[in-house]
């Protein structure tokens, strides 16, 4: 191969890996970048013209490394939204457009006090007061490189706490017919943040209302322990994460979904919980501790169909570790 089309080629392979890890939610790929850092080419093509006669291995070396620092940049560069395409200019930019409506979402909140309770930016701390008709509750949960931890009550409908370094998050809370629901996501989500130490959140929900509860998520790690609660159903997406999740005493029907791409998924059910589990895994790893396979992708415990209280989980995913055991 010549070397000329060495740096063409690791171009072409950034560019596919950034198409397939954002498809699994491993970074937020910002394509403002590439406007922004346009220059960034001029000086990969400069590097590569000066040094294209050149044959010694310094030379190679760093034309190669001068394209792996561009491209680097490119796609996992966060600018705080702050983009600067040519000198003299600047442009503010939201990857996230519901972060920018929120002021508009307060000023309306008169005429639609149905339908938008609160919008809050946190500075860490978010909490929403109980209302004693709020029957069924939802949670929604989206943004990677987090820790999120669930394993205690409050006397209030919600409450949460975060520890991160940029205040990356925020949550609204909206009544959807008879449900009481509510929305936390991370504000931002550019670059790559695979460091969930520095990330966490942990969250207490109101142990009377009938929860359902949804997980989207990149490369984060989830530790819920939700044996206090009552959950009428869980849906869990991530891509590289890590799900450990502890379920109480089932509802007539408690319902788990999960769905991943490269992850680690335990699920621990009670021993005297009829459960079923269906399976469409691909290449994973399943382990289901105390089920007599039913069919070729259906799992049960004994006497699952007669039970009144039942708990059916569906998994599918690509190359993931799956656990589902009973304690």
């Amino acid at each position: 191969m010549k070397k000329d089309k060495l740096i063409t080629g690791l171009i072409l392979v950034a560019i596919g890996a950034a198409f397939l890890l954002n498809n699994f939610g491993l970074i937020h790929f910002h394509w403002a970048n590439i406007i922004h850092l346009w220059p960034i080419f001029l000086v990969i093509a400069g590097v590569n013209l000066v040094l294209s006669h050149n044959e010694a291995i310094w030379a190679t070396a760093t034309k190669i490394g001068v394209a792996v620092i561009g491209i680097g940049l490119i796609l996992f560069g966060n600018f705080d939204d702050n983009y600067k395409y040519w000198p003299g200019s600047n442009f503010f930019y939201h990857h996230n457009m519901n972060s920018n409506n929120n002021d508009n979402d307060n000023d309306d909140s008169d005429d639609n006090a149905d339908n938008t309770k609160a919008v809050i930016v946190g500075d860490g701390n978010f909490s929403q007061p109980y209302n004693v008709n709020a029957k069924n509750a939802r949670l929604d949960i989206s943004g990677g490189g987090t820790l999120y931890t669930l394993n205690d009550t409050t006397n209030l409908l919600f409450k949460a706490f975060s520890k991160d370094k940029h205040n990356k998050y925020s949550f609204s809370q909206y009544q959807d017919d008879s449900v009481y629901a509510i929305d936390f996501h991370m504000k931002n989500k550019n670059g790559l943040n695979l460091n969930t130490d520095k990330n966490q959140v942990n969250f207490f929900l109101n142990p009377n209302p009938e929860w359902q509860i949804h997980v989207e998520t990149g490369a984060s790690k989830l530790n819920f322990n939700l044996t206090k609660f009552k959950i009428r159903s869980l849906e869990l997406r991530g891509g590289a994460a890590s799900f450990d999740v502890k379920l109480g005493k089932p509802l007539s029907m408690t319902d788990v979904d999960v769905e991943t791409g490269v992850s680690g998924v335990d699920i621990s059910i009670p021993k005297d919980a009829a459960c079923s589990i269906e399976t469409e895994s691909g290449l994973s790893d399943n382990h289901f501790e105390g089920f007599n396979k039913s069919d070729e992708n259906s799992y049960e415990t004994a006497g699952y169909q007669n039970a009144k209280t039942k708990i059916h989980i569906h998994i599918s995913g690509g190359l993931s570790d799956f656990h589902v055991k009973r304690y």
